[in-house]
C-alpha cells in the first residue's frame, strides 16, 4: 500500500534564504511606519472592513469639496493622512495575506505528508521489534516516546 503524494518539491536553500532577505528588507523598510497593538488596543477600536473602506473613500470626498462641514475638534490633515496609509497598505496586505495562506498551505501539505510516512515507518519499526528483529529494538525505543498514547 502506498501513501498519496501530492505535494513533491525541493526549494533550494539559496531561494529560502532569498526569500527570507528579501522579506527582512521589506520589514526593515516598513517598520518606521508600523504600530504594534496590544490585544486590549484590538479590541477597543474600530474596525475598517470591506463594507466600511467605501465609507470613509466618501467621507474623504465629501471633506474635499464641502470642508465646512468639518467639526471643530476634527484634524482633517490627520483624516487624510489615515485614509492615505489605508489605501496605501491595502495592496500591501492582500499580497501578504496570499503569500501567508500558499506558504501555510504547503507547509500543512508537507507536513501532513511527512507526518503519514513517519507513522508508516514507526509502525514497520515496531511490527519488526515485536517479531524480534534486534537492529529494530533501539530505534522502537527511542521512537515509541514519541508515538505513544498519552493517558
Amino acid at each position: 500500500m502506498s501513501i498519496r503524494n501530492q505535494i513533491s518539491i525541493e526549494i533550494a536553500e539559496e531561494v529560502i534564504e532569498s526569500v527570507l532577505e528579501k522579506l527582512q528588507e521589506c520589514k526593515n523598510e516598513l517598520a518606521p511606519f508600523l504600530q504594534a497593538l496590544t490585544d486590549a488596543d484590538r479590541r477597543g477600536m474600530l474596525k475598517l472592513g470591506d463594507r466600511s473602506i467605501p465609507t470613509v473613500q466618501k467621507v474623504k470626498s465629501y471633506v474635499d469639496t464641502n470642508p465646512e462641514f468639518l467639526p471643530g475638534y476634527m484634524s482633517k490633515e490627520e483624516f487624510l493622512k489615515d485614509e492615505k496609509v489605508v489605501t496605501q497598505l491595502s495592496p500591501v496586505v492582500n499580497i501578504l495575506r496570499q503569500l501567508t495562506s500558499d506558504v501555510s498551505d504547503t507547509q500543512m501539505l508537507a507536513g501532513s505528508e511527512a507526518f503519514q510516512a513517519a507513522l508508516l515507518y514507526y509502525g514497520q519499526v515496531r511490527e519488526a521489534d515485536q517479531k524480534g528483529v534486534t537492529s529494530a529494538k533501539p530505534i522502537y525505543q527511542d521512537l515509541k516516546q514519541r508515538f505513544s498514547k498519552k493517558k
